[in-house]
């Protein structure tokens, strides 16, 4: 999809089948933005952040599918490695400042065109990926400015299944999400 066609709905099936990679924010998109910090004191605080299971499950059927998947977060996390960890991510970039950057890198690294990249964001930090790639998407509840920038925006809120959706929608438009129901079942 180019920049200049793009309108929030449903993404063209076309602009769906080409993704080979989809790159995640984390607080806002799979988790629902909260961050608690529990611990004996203050100086050694643990933090707790709360991910669906749906959107975990998907992520890894992405990957499993061939969809490369990446986060690109700026805080850095022990849970979120665990989770990253847990859902199969191939690529993990924590204390992002310039989230375009570590964007470019994952692309070079990957041979993976900026066109073929999904992006999901959902705080003004995204919004230097979101423009840069071929589709970018906001969860339901993001700031209006990155809803604005999005060639997608999901139905359900970040945290709380939006990533599950969308990589429905994915593999869905590339004929995988068949493939991925009837492995669920048992089937060969």
């Amino acid at each position: 999809m180019k920049r200049d066609d793009r309108t929030v709905g449903t993404p063209t099936r076309e602009g769906l089948a080409r993704v080979r990679m989809l790159v995640l924010d984390v607080d806002g998109v799979l988790t629902d933005g909260r961050i608690t910090f529990v611990g004996a004191t203050c100086e050694d605080p643990q933090e707790i952040k709360s991910f669906h299971v749906r959107d975990g499950l998907a992520v890894k059927w992405a990957g499993r599918m061939g969809i490369v998947t990446a986060i690109i977060t700026a805080r850095r996390s022990s849970g979120v490695e665990r989770r990253a960890r847990e859902m199969e991510v191939r690529h993990l970039t924590m204390g992002a400042e310039a989230k375009l950057s570590a964007l470019y890198r994952l692309s070079e690294q990957e041979g993976i065109p900026l066109q073929d990249i999904a992006y999901v964001g959902d705080d003004l930090p995204d919004l230097g990926p979101m423009a840069a790639v071929g589709l970018p998407i906001a969860v339901a509840d993001a700031a209006a400015e990155v809803k604005a920038a999005a060639a997608y925006v999901t139905e359900r809120v970040g945290g709380d299944g939006a990533v599950r959706e969308i990589v429905e929608l994915l593999l869905e438009a590339q004929g995988k999400w068949r493939d991925v129901v009837e492995g669920n079942r048992g089937e060969p």
